[in-house]
């Protein structure tokens, strides 16, 4: 431990719902609390690992909503319950981040703070340490707020893209602009034009920084936490929070302080990366049977099968006759098979199930 940086701290967004990847991934237990992958881990879990090699352990802080609370502790025993933020209210990324950040500055003015996602998939990890470090140093120089964006492999349509000015031998580049997630015909041309990246979701910022940028651009969300500082980190936080933090506005940060603010800055990461955004994104990432079958948990046995993705809830016998690029998963009280092309359609179908047959479902 001696050699990590005290003044860094790490904040985990684990709030979600992960709505797509229903009927494994529910309102009650979402899929960042899920094996997802087969590799015997969680997301969650996998994503506080990773940031253990950069951020001291007890820096660690995980965002989370209200009823994952006994689900955070079951899968982090070593957290202590300061570490754990709840959300009382869900209000998107903007107040989170700006109560995280207020929090944190009270235990220390010097803090530089690294904002993730709790699901996404990252396998260089060497890399992904490397990129984050960097990030931590330029942060902790300048008062700059860095995002990590992905390099487009694809004229994806499912992400938001970061434009960027190009200069010659910088690893640090100006943002242009966010763009919403794009027509078919615009992430081609983002892709052609090369100075387009994914945004990740991944930030680093001076605490201080950050606090100062909300204050500038989002007034009235600060003066609702601004009211309530001094109980920040103490016995009356959690009744204050309660009170005050269904009043703010549900706004992601970028639209609330990356969109309006000149000194974002965009790191073009070196490690592979997916947001596992759906089932498809979960099959593009895990090994393949020579008829490239994805399987999780189950024991297939194929007849003419090919290019499923096949998850059981716990392991069985599945044979499966016939079919070719389908979404095959049997959970506890839901059986889906959805041909692969609808995964961007599943979230939907949650919701009508959960019309006909009830909530519990969902």
């Amino acid at each position: 431990m001696d050699n990590y940086n005290k003044d860094y701290y790490a904040v985990i967004m684990a709030g979600g719902v992960g709505s797509r990847f229903w009927p494994v991934s529910t309102a009650a237990f979402p899929k960042q609390f899920h094996d997802m992958t087969g590799s015997g881990e969680t997301l969650l879990h996998r994503t506080f690992k990773r940031l253990a090699h950069v951020v001291p352990r007890e820096n660690i802080l995980i965002l989370t909503n209200h009823s994952y609370l006994d689900l955070v502790k079951e899968q982090l025993p070593n957290i202590t319950t300061a570490q754990i933020i709840l959300e009382p209210a869900l209000r998107n990324t903007a107040p989170c981040i700006l109560l995280a950040a207020l929090k944190i500055n009270k235990q220390n003015e010097k803090a530089v703070m690294l904002v993730v996602p709790s699901d996404h998939w990252i396998q260089q990890q060497e890399n992904f340490i490397d990129d984050i470090k960097k990030s931590f140093e330029a942060a902790s120089r300048e008062n700059i707020l860095i995002t990590l964006g992905i390099k487009p492999t694809a004229p994806n349509t499912g992400f938001g893209y970061i434009k960027y000015e190009k200069e010659e031998g910088k690893s640090f580049y100006r943002v242009e602009k966010f763009t919403e997630k794009p027509s078919l015909r615009n992430a081609e041309k983002f892709l052609e034009e090369g100075n387009y990246l994914w945004n990740a979701g991944i930030f680093i910022w001076k605490v201080s920084f950050i606090i100062d940028s909300f204050a500038k651009y989002q007034p009235e969300m600060t003066g609702l936490f601004e009211k309530g500082i001094e109980k920040l980190n103490g016995p009356e936080e959690e009744e204050f929070i309660e009170e005050t933090y269904p009043e703010t506005q549900n706004i992601s940060v970028d639209y609330a302080v990356m969109e309006k603010s000149d000194a974002v800055r965009v790191i073009p990461a070196t490690f592979d990366w997916n947001d596992l955004g759906t089932w498809g994104a979960l099959y593009h990432e895990l090994a393949k049977d020579k008829d490239e079958n994805a399987v999780i948990s189950a024991h297939l046995f194929p007849m003419d099968a090919k290019k499923n993705l096949i998850y059981t809830h716990t392991p069985k016998v599945v044979v499966i006759d016939g079919l070719e690029d389908y979404i095959i998963v049997d959970d506890k009280d839901v059986l889906m098979i959805v041909p692969k092309e609808k995964d961007q359609e599943i979230k939907e179908i949650r919701s009508k199930v959960m019309e006909k047959f009830g909530e519990n479902l969902g």
